[in-house]
């Protein structure tokens, strides 16, 4: 049985090691000397009375009881976290550090100036910007505020439904002077189309409502969406992308339109424990405002 006297740094050096793989490149990640991981790995075994690597020629593969470990392990690192943002200011201060989660897209495109202009109001307030397609675990203080493209479900957590950004296919005016602008969607068959290597939940749904959509046949094909609207401004091909980017770029040539009709609803969320503390409060309106005047423009 895992003794309660384990120190945090133990499981730290142990998320490092899942990480990297093995114990000199968790020291390299930690800043630790090899043999300190390896103290730390044998203590953990000690404690929990089982092997939790197995040495192989590609490195060191998690046990079953290290994998058991992984999930408490990584909550133990969320809730430190936390308590270090939190410890990070006074009460009543607009100062200390906010962690956000956003997708890749927002946290590249739409977020930095919203983000500027909050650490210019309040230069004390610093950002950490999680980004990542995953929806961080707000109750598990993950992160303090979010930017979610799905309605949150949990309870306790305070949200804001800023508006629905809408899709739309769009090429760069290079490919289309090269390959012509297609007139409807059957005419995308005789083109290069970019999409995602894994049909999304909301892939699946367009694909019920517009069967036409089932025959496309992408030939870049990739899961995030940052690496599509890179494609489809390298001229790669046509592919879908928000509107609001898409007007910030002339080269950009929007088509058919009317014919994807998607929209992806966005919330800003954190848990409501958090609503009275200046700086979260802060860092959540900032992020409504600027997403409802990012939505809002023609």
């Amino acid at each position: 049985m895992m003794k309660e006297t384990e120190s945090w740094d133990h499981y730290r050096t142990f998320l490092a090691v899942l990480e990297e793989g093995s114990l000199s490149g968790a020291a390299r990640a930690l800043g630790l000397t090899q043999p300190t991981v390896g103290r730390h790995m044998d203590a953990l075994e000690a404690a929990s009375g089982a092997p939790l690597f197995l040495r192989t020629p590609r490195g060191l593969l998690p046990t079953e009881t290290a994998l058991q470990m992984k999930r408490h392990a990584e909550t133990m690192a969320a809730t430190a976290a936390a308590l270090a943002r939190v410890a990070s200011a006074a009460p009543g201060e607009v100062k200390g550090t906010v962690r956000i989660s956003a997708s890749e897209v927002m946290g590249v495109e739409v977020l930095p100036p919203i983000l500027a202009e909050l650490q210019e109001s309040h230069p004390g307030l610093s950002v950490e910007l999680s980004l990542s397609d995953a929806v961080e675990d707000l109750l598990r203080r993950e992160a303090d505020v979010a930017v979610r493209m799905t309605a949150p479900r949990q309870e306790m957590l305070l949200s804001r439904h800023v508006g629905a950004i809408p899709l739309g296919f769009y090429a760069h005016g290079h490919y289309l002077a090269r390959h012509g602008t297609p007139a409807s969607l059957k005419d995308l068959a005789g083109h290069r189309l970019i999409g995602f290597d894994r049909e999304l939940a909301y892939v699946h749904a367009l694909l019920r409502e517009k069967p036409d959509f089932a025959a496309l046949d992408f030939s870049f094909r990739t899961d995030s969406n940052l690496a599509q609207l890179a494609a489809i401004r390298a001229g790669i091909g046509i592919g879908m992308c928000q509107t609001g980017l898409a007007r910030r770029d002339k080269d950009l040539v929007g088509l058919l339109a009317g014919a994807l009709d998607l929209k992806l609803e966005t919330f800003v969320v954190m848990h409501e424990d958090l609503k009275t503390t200046p700086r979260f409060r802060v860092t959540f309106d900032a992020l409504v405002n600027g997403l409802l005047a990012y939505i809002a423009e023609k």
